[in-house]
């Protein structure tokens, strides 16, 4: 199985460790399309510093990360999993996992990124800020950037797996996993009988049920089809109700409901 996460805007900055080592990145496939966006990242960003403030929305007040960019390649770096700090990751808990759901997240779990196209959990990369549609000199959108590189690389590895679909809308547009084994999962509140598509809770579901998932099926086999991952989400405590109509040519979307805020 594989669960595609979006990163975090929130990012906590390692104090120490090796500096940025493309090679030690997984899916060396995608290693000359990183190498391209992040050239042109810390190109612009040392060169034409408010440009790239612009680019990258950020205010007056965060310029630090702009200069903090410029020299990713001499940053130090971390395990993505201590890294991306927002909403979904601090539910997801990966450290506090117990051994066998920890090594299950490891092994599941693809984290698209505007500047590595994607990462696993235990991929060592530093710090860095650049929004999914960025639009950089040389590389240009990144959504459309990424398509072929995507395609070409992850491939081979999503044969014959099933693909759980957590990401937003931004990350999504990157690449597309085969409709046939896909779930899309949708987190939607429930409150006095009307459902609403969940905008607060929406990341923090997200990472629960991706933590729930890995210590159910820690020492169970993988999920073979949607369907039974579907149950899987079941079993694991949450309400999950497929959308009726038919799949052809489209992934399977799953309602998450929860409870109304």
């Amino acid at each position: 199985m594989l669960v595609l996460l979006p990163p975090s805007e929130g990012k906590a900055a390692p104090s120490a460790g090796p500096p940025l080592d493309l090679r030690a990145l997984s899916l060396p496939r995608l290693t000359p399309a990183r190498r391209n966006v992040l050239t042109a990242l810390t190109r612009l960003c040392r060169t034409e510093p408010e440009v790239a403030r612009a680019a990258l929305g950020l205010s007056q007040r965060q310029a630090h990360e702009v200069a903090a960019d410029a020299r990713l390649r001499r940053s130090p770096t971390a395990p993505a999993a201590t890294v991306y700090t927002g909403v979904l990751f601090a539910a997801l808990d990966h450290a506090g996992a117990d051994p066998a759901a920890r090594a299950r997240l490891d092994d599941w779990v693809l984290v698209s990124s505007g500047l590595w196209g994607a990462v696993r959990l235990t991929d060592p990369i530093p710090a860095y800020r650049l929004p999914g549609g960025t639009s950089l000199p040389g590389p240009g959108r990144l959504p459309t950037f990424w398509r072929e590189p995507l395609a070409r690389a992850l491939r081979p590895v999503a044969q014959d797996q099933v693909l759980l679909d957590l990401r937003s809308g931004t990350y999504a547009a990157m690449w597309s996993p085969p409709p046939a084994r896909t779930v899309v999962a949708r987190v939607v509140h429930e409150e006095a009988g009307v459902r609403t598509v969940a905008s607060h809770a929406n990341k923090a579901t997200k990472g629960h049920l991706l933590r729930a998932l890995a210590s159910t099926l820690a020492s169970a086999p993988d999920p073979q089809d949607p369907d039974e991952l579907v149950d899987a989400i079941r079993a694991a405590g949450f309400v999950a109700e497929a959308q009726p109509g038919a799949r052809a040519g489209a992934p399977l979307v799953v309602d998450v409901v929860t409870p109304g805020p």
